[in-house]
């Protein structure tokens, strides 16, 4: 049977202006009519579906996420890690509307697993493009997180991406620098990786057609990454020109995770982002918050200066759990600068391109798939009216609706 979704404000990921009066018409799960009046699409035979003046628009990716956040030591059991990745994944679903996410680090290639559940329609939870382990060195980033696979010289990175090919993943995470959070050894201005190891990783990548996630959080470690061939760079805290200009040339995806740095006790200011440092002051110390807090005008300026060259820049979050994370993120991104409609895109049709699907997700456009949500207030006029969510569509079937409870 087609679907008719009827009477909604249209925000659909290509264009700068919202389709008011828009229906969308669904068949087989993919968008079959797009308009912008109501008219030309017959109902007669159709289940209709009645927004009621609420805000369609594709559902939200996050393209950094890693499914054990907010426990920053996941318990030791591997089955019951198992189950909890999988239920943050269903609740970012049902409470958030992410119809999809990319992993940026999982052990055990749990979100392999998830992944595979998923698609086959098990259970309702998000499309997941899965990384894996991340691949780290010795005395390098994430040191001791059970999703952190350290690796030292070229043999042991070539052995540790074809082990990753062999489980099924999407693209391959590698950190080439350290980060905010960590032991004096493994700070963002710190680089990892000898030239040798570098080449050794991308080379291999490029045989198998395997993106690379570049964690890099300095200019050096962002420019070895673009010059090698990386698909997107992750974070970006400390960059320069060179580094926007060379992103630029290639077409190199910028995720800039705001939230790492922008989200601290001094530095919340809605409801929701100091309700979400109450969890996370828990379990975070202090002195790693206050290095957020000292990172964040740099990280700032120049995600402000990607933003305005226009790098290709995604929403990923870094943080945890889904459900609250994406939107976090997207708050973030209009609190340093950017507008409702930039953030939305980039939760949505970017984020579909860093995934490689674009030609069939992440806009609102006849023949793709219809994964939607509906808001029932203005996400342009506040990003955090997201958070009224009232319907999910995944390949086009309403698997979440919440109208009755609002």
């Amino acid at each position: 049977m087609t679907t008719l979704i009827t009477n909604c404000r249209l925000i659909d990921g290509v264009s700068q202006e919202v389709r008011p009066s828009a229906s969308v018409a669904i068949e087989k799960g993919r968008i079959t009519k797009v308009t912008s009046d109501g008219t030309g699409i017959d109902r007669n035979g159709k289940q209709v579906i009645d927004c009621n003046g609420g805000w369609l628009l594709p559902g939200l990716w996050d393209v950094h996420i890693h499914l054990q956040f907010p426990d920053i030591s996941p318990p030791d059991d591997a089955a019951v890690r198992t189950i909890r990745y999988g239920i943050n994944a269903m609740e970012g679903l049902r409470e958030a509307g992410v119809t999809a996410i990319r992993t940026a680090g999982t052990d055990n290639w749990i979100d392999v697993a998830w992944k595979n559940v998923f698609a086959a329609g098990e259970l309702q939870g998000p499309r997941i493009f899965a990384g894996g382990y991340f691949l780290t060195t010795t005395a390098g980033h994430g040191h001791g997180q059970p999703f952190a696979l350290q690796c030292d010289g070229p043999q042991e990175f070539l052995r540790a991406v074809r082990q990753q090919i062999e489980n099924g993943v999407d693209h391959i995470k590698l950190d080439l620098s350290g980060g905010v959070m960590g032991p004096p050894w493994d700070r963002q201005w710190h680089n990892f990786l000898l030239e040798e190891e570098l080449e050794a990783v991308f080379r291999l990548c490029c045989l198998r057609d395997m993106k690379v996630m570049s964690h890099a959080t300095n200019a050096q470690a962002v420019k070895d990454a673009v010059r090698l061939g990386t698909w997107s760079v992750e974070h970006g805290y400390e960059m320069d020109e060179d580094c926007i200009q060379m992103m630029m040339d290639k077409g190199v995806f910028y995720i800039p995770t705001l939230g790492v740095t922008h989200l601290t006790p001094a530095q919340a200011t809605t409801h929701w982002e100091k309700e979400f440092m109450k969890q996370w002051s828990e379990v975070i110390p202090g002195e790693f918050l206050a290095r957020a807090d000292d990172a964040a005008r740099v990280h700032r300026k120049w995600f402000q200066t990607a933003l305005s060259a226009g790098v290709k820049m995604a929403i990923g979050s870094d943080l945890g759990p889904l459900k609250e994370a994406t939107l976090m993120e997207m708050g973030c991104w209009v609190r340093a600068g950017a507008t409702p409609m930039q953030t939305i895109k980039a939760a949505t049709a970017v984020a579909a391109e860093v995934c490689g699907v674009e030609h069939d997700l992440g806009t609102v456009e006849e023949g793709k798939i219809a994964d939607l949500i509906l808001v029932k207030d203005d996400p342009l006029k506040d990003v955090n009216n997201l958070r009224t969510l009232q319907m999910v569509f995944k390949d086009g079937k309403l698997i979440v609706d919440k109208r009755a409870s609002s």
